[in-house]
């Protein structure tokens, strides 16, 4: 068996003997490298971005499914969705081996678990209505590809995010995204270059889906949920920034119409 990529041998020696601003500078090139590598990659995620949204307009949900690093990552963006495009909390649903407790601390052999990614899922309801991404930076994690297995014999369509190619988890899903960052600055550790590119790839797949759905007009979060003073004085700035309104006027309507959305509705067909 051929060494995965991400375990091939760090291009820097002797690390512990670097100078803190030799060891910033290197891990600077690295991340360059992982952002540069994405852009390989945009046709892949093209496609997954189209067939999710498609899914999504149907009544379907999207799966994030991981475990270590590569699962909070997925916990990450799923989270973010409800407040910033006021989704439901049950449309970007983000399941990381070992369960919650896993999202801070690592469970012991749980990524080797063969049945419980697809035992997660099932606690879900999950149908063919649904897509499921599987992250995993070496590309055969037994959590993730057991699941994505699993899926493809029940006919829900798959995606995956890896850093290996020609890795399981490729031969696995119908719409496998590769990103290859190369070999880690500190060897192995990829927390590093490739959960930097697993981050960016899931803003760029849960952000261009947002806007499919209509979540984004112009070029603003119209949905957001305004839990906090700031989101409330960024959403009173948007509505005075389109309608000439004092401030006060547009904390009023927000505060009674709950949503950025329905105030410049409500002011587009009444001024």
């Amino acid at each position: 068996m051929s060494l995965k990529i991400t375990e091939k041998d760090s291009h820097y020696r002797n690390i512990e003997a670097m100078s803190v601003a030799e060891i910033l500078q290197h891990i600077h090139h690295e991340d360059l490298t992982a952002v540069h590598s994405i852009g390989a990659c945009i046709p892949q995620i093209e496609m997954v971005i189209k067939e999710i949204t498609t899914k999504l307009k149907s009544g379907g949900r999207l799966f994030y499914l991981g475990a270590g690093t590569s699962g909070r990552l997925g916990v990450v963006d799923a989270s973010e969705c409800p407040p910033t495009f006021g989704v439901p909390h049950e449309l970007v649903i983000a399941l990381i081996a070992g369960g919650d407790q896993a999202i801070r601390k690592a469970v012991e052999n749980a990524e080797d678990d063969q049945s419980q990614g697809w035992k997660d899922l099932q606690d879900w309801e999950i149908d063919q209505r649904d897509f499921v991404i599987g992250i995993a930076a070496s590309g055969s994690t037994p959590y993730v590809v057991s699941a994505l297995e699993q899926c493809k014999k029940n006919q829900i369509a798959t995606a995956c995010i890896t850093n290996n190619p020609n890795s399981p988890i490729t031969k696995t899903v119908d719409f496998p995204i590769v990103c290859v960052v190369g070999p880690e600055f500190i060897t192995g550790s990829t927390r590093m270059k490739s959960g930097t590119s697993q981050k960016l790839i899931l803003n760029m797949i849960s952000t261009s889906v947002m806007i499919g759905l209509g979540r984004i007009q112009d070029n603003k979060m119209v949905d957001m949920k305004l839990n906090n003073q700031k989101l409330r004085v960024r959403g009173i700035n948007m509505i005075c920034n389109q309608y000439p309104i004092s401030k006060d006027n547009a904390a009023n309507l927000l505060e009674q119409m709950g949503s950025v959305r329905k105030v410049l509705q409500y002011l587009k067909s009444s001024l």
